[in-house]
């Protein structure tokens, strides 16, 4: 998989993540990296401006890194924590979206995020970037179906809470504690019938000005941070 950007290059030099190859801009100048990528002994190659011209479609700060495909978490390495609180996403799409979601789950403690095989965003090296290397501390599961890992998470003392305006409650008046599943519905579409029937309560954020929905990884922030908040 190809990476960018100096933030992820910096947390991926720092773990034992395989690395195929690296591609700096010969006036690439940053000395930690430098550093980095010295002590792993890895292969590095200097491209003249026009050369490095054909990675201009991405944001990559003058580095691009080769590394192996990302490595998918089993929902049984976060399942079975005491207190454990996770964050299911519902058919997200946008790349964007989820690498903005993984960087406020790992600055908040989340232990794990659940997606869908089919129909839905997968990691990519544009959430890589947008996690600005956060990637590299969250643990992913991806599922074959939701509603069958919904029913292990109930299974095993989690109440699941999804986000929705209709037919809902505050998300402040939600009691937090314990297990939390917090599911985050599409961008487009918002959560699926079959999830909402599977949810236990319905929480949404109130909107006191003309515009009746947020962004999907603004609404993810806000509900990540309350159930932080209301286990302290």
């Amino acid at each position: 998989m190809l990476v960018y950007g100096r933030n992820v290059a910096k947390e991926i030099l720092k773990s034992d993540k395989k690395i195929e190859k690296i591609i700096i801009h010969e006036d690439f100048n940053d000395k930690d990296i430098i550093s980095l990528i010295e002590n792993r002994k890895i292969t590095l190659i200097t491209m003249n401006k026009k050369d490095f011209s054909r990675f201009d479609k991405f944001s990559h700060q003058g580095i691009i890194l080769y590394i192996e495909d990302f490595k998918y978490s089993k929902l049984e390495d976060f399942m079975f924590r005491d207190n454990s609180k996770v964050v299911i996403l519902d058919h997200l799409e946008d790349p964007h979206n989820l690498g903005a979601i993984i960087r406020t789950c790992e600055a908040a403690g989340i232990d794990g995020i659940i997606i869908p095989k089919d129909r839905s965003v997968s990691v990519n090296s544009t959430v890589m970037k947008t996690s600005a290397g956060a990637l590299e501390n969250v643990k992913i599961a991806m599922v074959t179906n939701l509603n069958q890992a919904i029913k292990k998470l109930k299974e095993n003392g989690f109440w699941i809470v999804g986000t929705d305006m209709e037919n809902s409650v505050d998300y402040r008046e939600i009691d937090y504690s314990g297990k939390i599943a917090l599911v985050i519905g599409s961008e487009g579409f918002g959560m699926s019938e079959s999830i909402r029937k599977s949810c236990d309560f319905i929480a949404r954020i109130p909107m006191n000005g003309k515009i009746n929905s947020l962004n999907a990884s603004v609404a993810a922030g806000i509900m990540i941070y309350e159930v932080i908040r209301s286990n302290k």
